[in-house]
């Protein structure tokens, strides 16, 4: 099986893999880096528009390097997992003030970017310079467990480790660029959490199909309950203006506009007053949601909170602006934010 895996796959993908991927036909380092990035954890279809917009607004390490954090993000919101944003801008200008604006070529050097790990840095020197690395992301972990019926849960480090030994010693000598490639789509396409098995090019081999394990590999996570947290979002209004604070970073949402966030036992009117200066006019509640984060989930009770005066004009460099709904709707802000803006716009 170990023998015939990689020409399989390499087979496979000249006739049946993608090929038609935005980022894809060119050794553009930048390119591919950026893309690398943002498929981290989130599915090719909703990366493609995000891709074409980020590529089309920062088309060079230069221009990304020189941005803004605050535009980069906009870019970036709605995408999700925004750290990765931020250190797609840190690493540019690591790259700019380490590199001489070049992207670095040795690995060693790409993996020490902020953002990168040893997965994401070896399908970057594999797809910009035909370097020989193995991979092994998510979808390549659920592949190799059941094609050689590795049991345990990949993110286990024992596990893990057997699965990195696993795919350096399926590493092809030549074609090294479309086996990757081979990996990510059969990963991506055929061998899925609901896996279509009749168009597998190593079915005839796989561990999992032979011994009907598919169902249980890869081993799931173990189960634990996640926290849940509380918490008051403050709509603080005035016309048509609202008010909101850069959330720090690191920390969830670092880097974004959001809402003033509040206890959710602490009086409102009290928030406010500390927040904007002000005494709220009015207080009304307006429905609460529910946002998942991986980690835990985050239950938020939002407070419209009508000023009867106009306040005064919030600094950008304290970390506040009021800003019109409509704009803020556009602006760098989490999608939870979102949702409770949108519910302010009139039908």
């Amino acid at each position: 099986m170990q023998d015939s895996f990689a020409a399989k796959l390499i087979a496979w993908q000249k006739r049946h893999g993608r090929h038609d991927l935005p980022w894809q036909g060119s050794r553009n380092p930048y390119a591919i880096w950026v893309s690398e990035i943002m498929l981290q954890q989130t599915q090719v279809a909703t990366v493609i528009p995000y891709y074409n917009r980020f590529m089309q607004r920062f088309p060079d390490i230069s221009v990304l390097a020189s941005a803004a954090e605050e535009e980069v993000l906009t870019c970036w919101a709605g995408l999700g997992y925004y750290a990765r944003g931020r250190n797609l801008h840190k690493a540019a200008q690591i790259i700019r003030n380490l590199h001489c604006g070049r992207f670095p070529s040795s690995f060693d050097d790409v993996a020490a970017l902020p953002g990168i790990g040893p997965s994401t840095a070896a399908a970057i020197c594999a797809f910009a310079f035909g370097q020989r690395h193995a991979i092994l992301d998510g979808n390549v972990k659920r592949v190799l467990a059941r094609a050689f019926g590795v049991s345990g849960y990949p993110g286990e480090k024992k596990v893990e480790t057997a699965l990195w030994q696993l795919s350096r010693s399926l590493l092809p000598e030549q074609n090294l660029e479309t086996y990757t490639q081979a990996l990510m789509d059969l990963g991506a396409t055929i061998c899925t959490r609901k896996p279509r098995c009749a168009g597998c090019p190593v079915r005839a081999g796989c561990a999992a199909l032979q011994q009907n394990r598919i169902s249980e590999l890869p081993g799931p996570r173990p189960r634990k309950a996640l926290p849940e947290k509380h918490s008051q979002f403050l709509v603080i209004r005035h016309g048509p203006d609202l008010l909101l604070e850069k959330r720090p970073a690191p920390g969830i949402w670092g880097g974004l506009w959001s809402l003033p966030e509040t206890d959710p036992q602490s009086d409102p009117a009290q928030a406010c007053l500390h927040v904007s200066g002000q005494l709220p006019g009015r207080i009304r509640a307006l429905p609460a949601l529910t946002h998942s984060f991986t980690h835990f989930k985050l239950h938020i009770q939002p407070l419209e909170v009508t000023l009867s005066r106009k306040p005064v004009r919030a600094s950008e460099s304290g970390g506040q602006v009021w800003m019109p709904l409509a704009d803020a709707l556009h602006a760098a802000v989490p999608k939870a934010v979102e949702k409770i803006l949108r519910r302010l716009v009139p039908d």
